[in-house]
């Protein structure tokens, strides 16, 4: 084909879209109105679906990609039906989403537990969708004993344990009137007392007589509290055995649980010094003096009450405690002394 024939084509090219630019123009003047009517429809169907379902899901993805971090649980003023219960908490979210959440009522139970029954119910107050938020509640709480005592156990018997926290609330995001229902789930690993392992009792006196109060043996104990939580627990009164022979009973007063390593008084009534005596004079123990005594709660009395949702927690399991009986016992009588 020769150049004149490449132009014709050309021409014939230009020429055809000329009539359909001219149709499509001449419709769109001519059907203006419906292209509006359609524009108009499909906004008033999307945005509804769009409010309806698209919000409602971003707001609970939201809500759950947002992290919960218990800071520290303080439990104080402890009594029979009721405690105080405060809260020290943070939610992290990512700041992308402007928007106010509803206090809501909530509740907290062992997530590992098969019947989750709620151990405490909270009423959790208004945040925001900030990145970094405190979150403080302070509440008297009614207590359900069995409930509070299955979550006691857990709490000294394991390292750690999952608890949840769950509640319906609404959240209204910035720009629009409406509040969405949401559902706050979170769980959270938390450090338990790990059967308060490394307590140590020393500086150790004994006599044979007893004090008023019928007391002779006095001692420091250390505990650890390896948890978030600062528990009032009042008066501890435990059995005290030897080689699994009851020899008497300790008693540790005014306990309040810290985190980290608790210092208190102890003193105890040893009814069984001649069970001591004999063990003393037997191997290993005449080697080094160290008696290994197993103490098992027997009472917890806090404001006048007996705390039963505590002495069950702690009677669930004995704790044995190595301690220096031969180094007091030979200071308070010189003439005897280590012999195997």
């Amino acid at each position: 084909m020769g150049e004149f024939d490449k132009t014709a084509v050309t021409q014939t090219e230009n020429v055809s879209d000329t009539p359909r630019r001219r149709g499509c123009a001449a419709h769109c003047a001519k059907f203006w109105w419906a292209h509006l009517i359609t524009t108009v429809v499909l906004t008033a169907i999307i945005t509804p679906i769009l409010l309806l379902v698209a919000v409602p899901k971003i707001a609970q993805a939201k809500i759950d990609d947002a992290e919960l971090i218990l800071n520290r649980i303080t439990v104080s003023n402890a009594q029979r039906n009721t405690m105080t219960m405060d809260i020290d908490s943070t939610i992290k979210t990512d700041g992308s989403v402007h928007a106010n959440i509803d206090g809501f009522p909530g509740v907290m139970y062992l997530e590992d537990h098969p019947d989750q029954t709620p151990f405490a119910r909270i009423d959790f107050p208004p945040t925001t969708a900030a990145k970094h938020q405190s979150v403080q509640v302070k509440q008297l709480i009614e207590i359900d004993a069995p409930a509070l005592t299955i979550f006691n156990k857990w709490l000294v018997a394991n390292e750690s344990l999952r608890v949840t926290v769950l509640g319906e609330t609404h959240v209204k995001v910035k720009g629009l009137t409406k509040s969405y229902p949401v559902t706050f789930k979170k769980t959270i690993t938390m450090p338990g007392l790990d059967l308060l392992h490394g307590t140590v009792v020393n500086q150790t006196r004994i006599d044979t007589e007893k004090d008023a109060r019928g007391n002779n043996f006095w001692g420091k104990t250390y505990i650890p509290n390896r948890s978030l939580l600062s528990i009032e627990l009042g008066n501890l009164t435990y059995h005290n055995y030897l080689l699994d022979d009851e020899i008497g009973t300790v008693f540790i007063d005014n306990v309040t649980l810290e985190p980290g390593m608790n210092v208190y008084d102890m003193r105890a009534t040893i009814d069984g010094l001649a069970n001591v005596l004999g063990a003393l004079g037997k191997k290993p123990y005449c080697e080094d003096g160290i008696l290994p005594l197993k103490i098992l709660a027997e009472d917890v009395v806090n404001n006048g009450q007996a705390l039963d949702y505590y002495r069950d927690s702690l009677a669930a399991h004995n704790q044995t405690i190595p301690i220096d009986i031969g180094t007091p016992l030979h200071k308070h009588i010189p003439t005897w002394s280590l012999k195997c």
